[in-house]
């Protein structure tokens, strides 16, 4: 007999559980949702994990687009700027702008180094006449060289005339010495060409002077197009008779390039 209560009425028969639809994954979004949702990644993921998940993700992380949004939100400040001088749309090299995004490179000292720690010193030995009979002077030399690429900009914006590139050094006599001092800063284009250079007046530092710090700063305004990398030198000639010692510190050295006020 069919089924049946114990009054003598039908059973109800359990309805079924009503089919649930699987989420969509994100690879399945539409193209604009799935680019809105990477916008919120922060950047450093979008390069390092986001793009290597399959050749859709890798399209839209190297796609102007989706970097182009990210500026707009995070980059306020910059996007009237940056946006007048973006790299071509059909640019070769992936992720310009992501680079941008993640390094941040307008206003952050460039140096990796600014103290000159552990630079070892290119040493010329060169022979003068001294007072006291044969000797030699000693020249050391500390060199650092800024790819200003791979710091995160891009030719459009380095030759836009909105960028200045300012530097500033502090250094300090090491008790005991005496020397001369001399900062060469110069910027170079691809073949490492000079554009343009400074070079700061040499200053003597005498042993009864050690205590005293000196500063020196310089901005280059309105550069010639072509810049692609900043040299930066630290000459100090030793006047110590047949020292060996490098007889300056660097309290401090930047490279900043920022927005031209003006």
């Amino acid at each position: 007999m069919g089924n049946s209560t114990s009054g003598g009425l039908p059973a109800r028969v359990p309805a079924g559980e009503p089919e649930t639809e699987e989420p969509l994954g994100l690879s399945e979004l539409p193209t604009e949702l799935l680019e809105m949702v990477l916008s919120h990644v922060p950047p450093h993921v979008l390069l390092g994990r986001c793009r290597w998940v399959c050749r859709r993700w890798r399209d839209l992380v190297d796609c102007q687009a989706l970097w182009l949004n990210i500026l707009a939100r995070d980059h306020a400040a910059l996007w009237p700027v940056v946006s007048t001088c973006l790299p071509p749309a059909d640019d070769p090299r992936p992720c310009v702008l992501g680079r941008f995004c993640e390094l941040r490179p307008i206003g952050r000292n460039l140096l990796r180094n600014p103290k000159g720690l552990d630079l070892l010193p290119v040493c010329l030995q060169v022979k003068v006449p001294l007072p006291q009979g044969p000797g030699r002077w000693w020249c050391h030399k500390k060199k650092q060289v800024l790819d200003l690429e791979k710091e995160g900009f891009w030719p459009e914006l380095l030759d836009s005339g909105k960028m200045e590139i300012c530097v500033s050094d502090w250094w300090a006599g090491r008790q005991g010495t005496d020397n001369i001092y001399h900062l060469i800063i110069q910027l170079l284009d691809a073949n490492q060409s000079i554009l343009d250079h400074f070079s700061s007046v040499p200053v003597p530092i005498r042993q009864w002077r050690n205590n005293v710090s000196f500063e020196v700063n310089h901005v280059f305004s309105n550069f010639k197009k072509g810049v692609c990398f900043v040299s930066c030198e630290h000459w100090v000639q030793d006047m110590e008779f047949l020292s060996e010692h490098y007889g300056v510190s660097l309290p401090n050295s930047s490279v900043i390039v920022r927005v031209r006020l003006s």
